[in-house]
């Protein structure tokens, strides 16, 4: 069992962190000054020290040289570049900004023990259901690639770094878009969220920056775009790629100036706003095919974060699956359900090209059918190697059907008679999933009939 020394003069919070560390398997002692520290205990005796940088007397980095080679772990109220800087130069291991999400200390905390204690891993019960925190911020799985995120994640969030986020669809981008703004100095302000793939190619301009009375056909008031909404916030594009060439000359304007030019408008407002965007696409690509402006390129991608693929996380898909199981029998309000090992195995052997929205998916699927306790490889419904089909499949009974030929059918067999918003709330997803799902598989929209 791994021992902590946890320095902090702010008795709530200590109390707070204690019970939270020995939740999770840690022996914790406690202090709360360095001079305490010193006089109650043997440094060498811990295999970590956790200490608060400003406290009474001296302050926390104090503590790293006289801890005879025990790594330390400055926690600190002051998010700024030079604090953390300063700790890390005077031998801190890390640090952690204040006000911290309790699983990101967790997670900190367990890679620290790992790589100080080269063959061990740290004392913490990986069996154990990841808590919803995990989930809210799309990080439940401890694979290197993903350790790797979350560590970013936690160094760049407090900062007001514009962050490009790269990934297939279905990796979680919008979710840690989600947590560079709540672990960020903004979050008592809006993040706001735009698909840009989703918003027609005429009216984009119009709903990301405004437009003025009269500006074209139509705008018979003027109106107030996103960007400016999200003044003092995070504005976070989603699939910035499929943004057009002139939206992108005005959003460079918004990043090089501070200021937002209304459609019609000859006037400029300043706006505040910290930028996050994300895409599927190669921005590189783009440029050099003059479909992406390289000077706007280079000004997203300040801080570059890319989330690996479900497929290359190795056991996390099976730590991530009973999660999401649990997660699905909450929503639809029923018992608990778990996976049988044949269809863990299934789990672990598919590719899952639509990734973790995929597995959601698939797992919600399997949970309205099921009929017992323990879900079996065949109500998941997926094969390894199952192709998108360019052509509408031969009929054949649903239950036959992969959960992805499934889906094709579906569209293909109703699209004529329904909207997207009908096929997308029958199939039980959302229109982007809906939109990302025609692009993955090849499925153009049907042509409307004109009479």
């Amino acid at each position: 069992m791994a021992q902590i020394l946890l320095i902090e003069d702010e008795h709530v919070i200590r109390v707070a962190l204690h019970r939270l560390l020995e939740r999770h398997g840690y022996k914790v002692s406690e202090a709360a000054s360095v001079e305490q520290a010193l006089t109650d205990y043997r440094l060498a005796s811990f295999d970590l020290i956790i200490s608060d940088l400003r406290l009474p007397g001296a302050p926390g980095t104090e503590i790293i040289n006289k801890a005879d080679g025990v790594p330390v772990l400055i926690m600190t109220s002051y998010a700024s570049v030079r604090s953390a800087v300063d700790s890390m130069k005077q031998g801190a291991v890390d640090y952690i900004s204040k006000p911290f999400d309790h699983q990101e200390l967790l997670r900190l905390v367990e890679r620290i023990l790992t790589m100080s204690q080269p063959g061990k891993s740290a004392d913490v019960h990986r069996q154990d259901p990841p808590s919803e925190d995990l989930a809210v911020e799309g990080m439940v799985g401890s694979c290197a690639a993903m350790q790797e995120v979350t560590h970013k994640i936690s160094k760049v969030a407090p900062t007001d770094a514009t962050v490009l986020i790269l990934g297939e669809s279905g990796t979680g981008k919008e979710l840690v878009a989600s947590a560079l703004h709540d672990q960020s100095e903004r979050n008592g302000a809006r993040l706001v969220t735009v698909n840009c793939a989703a918003i027609p190619e005429q009216l984009i301009e119009s709903e990301l920056f405004g437009h003025e009375k009269g500006a074209f056909t139509g705008a018979d008031k003027s109106r107030t775009g996103l960007v400016q909404a999200a003044d003092g916030g995070t504005l976070f594009l989603d699939e910035i790629g499929e943004l057009p060439l002139a939206a992108q000359a005005r959003l460079l304007r918004v990043l090089q100036n501070g200021e937002v030019r209304r459609v019609g408008s000859e006037h400029a407002h300043k706006v505040d706003i910290r930028l996050v965007s994300a895409t599927h696409r190669d921005l590189k690509q783009l440029v050099q095919e003059s479909k992406f402006r390289s000077d706007l390129y280079f000004r997203l991608r300040v801080v570059e974060l890319s989330l690996p693929p479900l497929r290359d996380r190795g056991d996390d898909i099976r730590l991530l699956a009973e999660f999401l199981l649990n997660k699905v029998c909450r929503r639809l309000n029923r018992d608990p359900l778990k996976l049988s090992k044949e269809a863990l195995g299934t789990i672990s052997a598919y590719g899952w090209p639509g990734n973790v929205r995929e597995l959601e998916n698939a797992l919600e699927r399997a949970a309205v059918l099921c009929e017992q306790d323990t879900i079996n490889p065949e109500l998941l419904a997926i094969e390894s190697g199952v192709e998108p089909l360019s052509e509408k499949p031969q009929q054949q009974p649903n239950q036959d059907l992969s959960l992805e030929a499934y889906f094709i059918q579906f569209v293909l067999d109703n699209q004529g008679n329904m909207t997207e918003t009908e096929l997308a709330k029958r199939l039980g997803i959302s229109r982007k999933t809906l939109w990302e799902r025609r692009n993955r598989f090849g499925i153009p929209r049907a042509k409307k009939e004109t009479r």
